[in-house]
């Protein structure tokens, strides 16, 4: 995992697929992709505890293949990241989302301020939560999860102690 950078940006592109926005609210216009860019970039230029973006990539070319990440939230009135990924389709079923996962959760787990990460993949989404159990975390059930914000929707909340 690298952090995010500007020569990203055409992997933002890439993941901005009708399949791969299908559960986030469906592709972003150009502009929003650009704001997105400048927060992946922003967030990975703060101190190591405010969260990071990174690139995920094949160990042997370093082709680009997704990205994953983590943030600041407040849930439930506690304090937590929230983490989130995505592999390019091509790419997917290889176990490249639950490494890159347990790699940031030992990035996060070091340099992390909070005890947990939550991920709130939907409940129509078998493979992401999936990958949250492959990746360690807990089930604690169905929630109404917001995403895009102002827009409800059926998902699970994972959780992922850190201490």
């Amino acid at each position: 995992m690298t952090a995010w950078a500007p020569e990203d940006f055409p992997l933002l592109l890439r993941k901005n697929s009708a399949e791969m926005t299908r559960v986030l609210g469906g592709p972003e216009s150009e502009e929003k992709l650009a704001g997105r860019q400048q927060r992946y970039e922003a967030l990975s230029a703060r101190e190591p505890a405010a969260g990071r973006m990174f690139r995920v990539a094949l160990a042997d070319t370093a082709e680009p293949v997704g990205s994953v990440g983590f943030w600041e939230r407040e849930w439930r009135g506690e304090p937590v990241y929230e983490a989130g990924w995505g592999v390019l389709p091509e790419y997917q079923g290889r176990g490249l989302a639950v490494a890159a996962l347990a790699e940031l959760l030992a990035y996060a787990r070091t340099h992390g301020t909070r005890s947990a990460v939550h991920a709130f993949p939907g409940t129509d989404h078998p493979a992401s939560n999936a990958v949250c159990r492959r990746a360690g975390f807990t089930c604690l059930g169905e929630v109404d999860f917001e995403y895009p914000p102002g827009v409800p929707h059926p998902s699970q909340d994972w959780r992922y102690p850190l201490s």
